[in-house]
């Protein structure tokens, strides 16, 4: 009896066991599937939260870094003179590129290396020893294993102080360093052009173009490359393109090649601004200062990659556009004549006793009533290194690049600068006279012992350094005594100076071209006060032959200082090649200021131009007589100046410049000129081709127009490319 309670109640126990593990198991299996529902509840709405509510901002992100600009050497912007003649063009070649992507090894640009090598002929001329270094461990990896030692190897994975990186780094310098001069010298002439081949296609980026090879590719390779693109991934044929400039002139500047890239200086700057580490840029002059015009706009590509980010599929997003074309304010036929005429007289001036330190001359020519630049001559005579003989080199840069004393060209500012702050009044007649200040004597060239009385007409034509001195010492409130110290208010140096840089004396032109400079105004030493009087004849402070041209168009326009310019207009490339694209922008005139003068006080100095040239005792008289044109000039001798040139040793030694600005027809100006021909001699009667310079540019430009105006050239409102000019000749070229 007890027997079977004690079953009964052991299965009561078994059964109750059995119903606790049911409602345990079913707890747990209804907690799991409300944990699965939970978790795919919090999956489903993250998802319908990316698709829904970032669906558009992750496919906008994606598409942008799909985008990539492309490389594909666009032509750059043909730049040309004002009358349609071709200066810079761009000459086609044909070119083998290469682009890898992101997932691109080592193994399989050597392997396309290997193929390309048997197609074209690729110089190794540009090899260096550290590629064959990287190339030898490339071929022997297991040898390249074997220079660290296992040792060596574990002291430096246990160099706590090393990172990984730098454990790497470490590893690899030991290993290039013990490469021997016998296994580099094993490559095989074959092995070294595919290590030519190799070392261009490492050095680009993913999904840059880089060029294999771009010179004297022949027809035949580019045939062969082309048909077998198939089995060579990532090599592609195209054309690309050299710059190729047609006149001398160094202000059209230089580009860099596809094998300098960009240079190091300018790295960031424009690797900012979406370009390429191999691609072509300006690097002087107009080239650079118009980089953004002329670059043209790359191909913009999507390329679409699978899982492996391997490129399966490429859209083009924007096709490539050449660069703008530029058409220059410069005239070439003109510019071909004057610079002849500055080499002529500056070689006859250095064939002249005294001319040791002669090295240069310069022309500007320009509009006075718009700024276009219209002529930049510099001329530099240099020592052949190979021959020892004097050559005559282009130095237009230095027009705008050097400075220098200009002497009496600068007493129109000074006559100007007189009026403003009354000083004297239009027409004053003072005396000119030897002045002595303490025991230093003063004395204008052409009246150095008499009293003369002059006016101020008259004090500009015949340059009387007495006028100017005393106007000098009314602006700096001193009562001229004979014999007196000269005690002067030092703010005439800043008034005198703010007067002549309203003329763009002293200050930058703004000059559509970089590295121009503003001459050098030095500090006055109180104990020098005269330097004041040297300050108002030209002997003091130093200007560039550009400013010298800006000066006296301002002069000519009736007071308006203008911004030089030498782009006229900007156009899209040519559809047809014979004429130009659409008109994009035409260069206006920009006033930077108005001079603080009355029109009767420029036309009083005008007046006085006019003298110069046209009365006895001018200092250019019969400069122009018997002209169909009449003209307006200044003449300049500053025997101030010292020499700076190439040869420090002779630093110091005094010279005399001479200088020459004008502007002609006298009623209605058409061009304004400025000549500078420095350290012309060491003797203080020096010869003069800065009036000659001038004369011949000037009567050169009226015969150019004549000669035009009779052939009814340039008489089209539509501008026609034309051939570029021979400077050698003054004519066309033919194409």
């Amino acid at each position: 009896m007890k027997e079977g309670e004690d079953v009964r109640k052991n299965q009561r126990k078994v059964d109750q066991a059995k119903v606790r593990q049911r409602k345990l198991t079913s707890f747990r299996m209804n907690f799991l599937f409300f944990s699965i529902f939970v978790l795919f509840s919090m999956l489903i709405f993250r998802l319908g939260y990316l698709q829904i509510v970032k669906g558009e901002e992750y496919k906008r992100e994606l598409e942008r870094t799909e985008e990539i600009a492309v490389n594909t050497s666009v032509p750059r912007g043909r730049i040309f003179d004002r009358s349609g003649h071709l200066l810079v063009d761009n000459e086609p070649r044909n070119a083998i590129t290469y682009t890898k992507t992101t997932s691109t090894t080592s193994e399989e640009m050597l392997k396309t290396a290997k193929k390309l090598a048997k197609l074209i002929e690729k110089p190794t001329t540009r090899i260096t020893l550290g590629d064959k270094k990287d190339f030898w461990i490339l071929l022997h990896p297991e040898e390249a294993l074997e220079k660290v030692t296992k040792k060596e190897l574990l002291a430096l994975q246990n160099d706590e102080s090393l990172t990984k990186k730098e454990v790497q780094q470490r590893i690899t310098k030991l290993t290039r360093d013990r490469i021997t001069d016998e296994e580099l010298d094993s490559f095989t002439e074959s092995e070294l052009e595919v290590l030519a081949i190799y070392r261009e296609m490492m050095s680009g980026y993913a999904y840059t173009p880089q060029i294999v090879k771009s010179e004297d590719v022949t027809d035949s390779e580019f045939a062969t490359v082309s048909e077998q693109l198939s089995s060579l991934p990532g090599v592609n044929t195209t054309t690309d393109w050299e710059r190729v400039k047609m006149s001398d002139s160094a202000i059209l500047g230089t580009t860099t090649s596809p094998l300098e890239g960009i240079p190091k200086s300018d790295l960031d700057y424009f690797l900012a601004r979406g370009y390429s580490r191999n691609d072509r840029v300006g690097k002087s002059y107009i080239e650079q200062y118009y980089e953004d015009l002329l670059k043209g706009q790359k191909t913009v590509v999507k390329n679409i990659k699978d899982r492996t980010g391997k490129v399966v599929e490429t859209k083009t997003v924007r096709e490539g556009e050449p660069g703008k074309d530029l058409m220059l304010t410069l005239d070439t036929e003109l510019q071909s004549h004057l610079e002849k005429i500055v080499e002529d007289n500056l070689l006859k001036a250095k064939r002249m006793d005294g001319s040791q330190f002669l090295d240069r001359a310069f022309l500007v020519m320009m509009d006075p009533n718009t700024g276009e630049v219209l002529s930049m001559v510099g001329k530099r005579i240099v020592k052949d290194k190979d021959t020892g003989k004097l050559t005559v080199q282009d130095y237009t840069f230095g027009a705008f690049s050097t400075s220098y004393e200009v002497g009496s060209t600068v007493k129109l500012a000074t006559m100007l600068t007189g009026y403003k702050y009354n000083a004297i009044r239009l027409g004053e007649t003072k005396i000119d006279e030897p002045i002595f200040v303490g025991k230093q004597r003063k004395a204008s060239l052409f009246n150095q012992n008499s009293r003369v009385a002059i006016n101020d007409v008259e004090a500009l034509g015949r340059s009387s350094n007495v006028y100017m001195f005393k106007i000098a010492m009314s602006i700096a409130n001193y009562n001229y005594v004979k014999g007196g110290n000269l005690k002067i208010d030092f703010d005439a140096f800043t008034k005198m100076r703010d007067g002549y840089a309203s003329f763009g004396l002293g200050t930058k032109t703004g000059i559509d071209l970089p590295g121009e400079v503003s001459g050098s105004s030095p500090e006055p030493n109180r104990k020098e006060p005269g330097k004041l009087l040297d300050l108002a004849i030209g002997q003091y402070d130093t200007y560039t032959p550009l400013q010298l041209a800006q000066y006296v168009s301002a002069v000519a326009n009736g007071g308006y200082r203008i911004a030089p310019h030498v782009l006229k207009a900007v156009y899209e490339p040519s559809p047809d090649g014979k004429e130009f694209g659409a008109l994009l922008e035409q260069k206006d005139p920009l006033v930077l200021n108005r001079i603080d003068n009355t029109e009767e006080e420029i036309e009083r100095v005008k007046k006085g131009m006019y003298y110069t040239y046209y009365q006895p005792k001018g200092t250019a008289y019969n400069l122009f007589k018997g002209e169909e044109f009449d003209a307006a000039g200044k003449t300049g001798t500053a025997q101030a100046g010292y020499y700076e040139g190439d040869d420090r040793s002779l630093w110091g030694t005094q010279t005399v410049s001479v200088t020459h600005v004008g502007f002609a027809p006298y009623e209605n100006p058409e061009i304004a000129y400025s000549v500078i021909v420095p350290h012309v001699s060491t003797y203080n009667n020096p010869p003069h081709p800065n009036n000659d310079i001038a004369q011949a540019a000037v009567k050169e430009y009226f015969a150019l127009k004549k000669k035009r105006a009779e052939a009814e050239i340039f008489s089209t409102e539509t501008p026609t490319i034309q051939p570029p000019v021979d400077e050698k000749a003054g004519a066309k070229k033919e194409n």
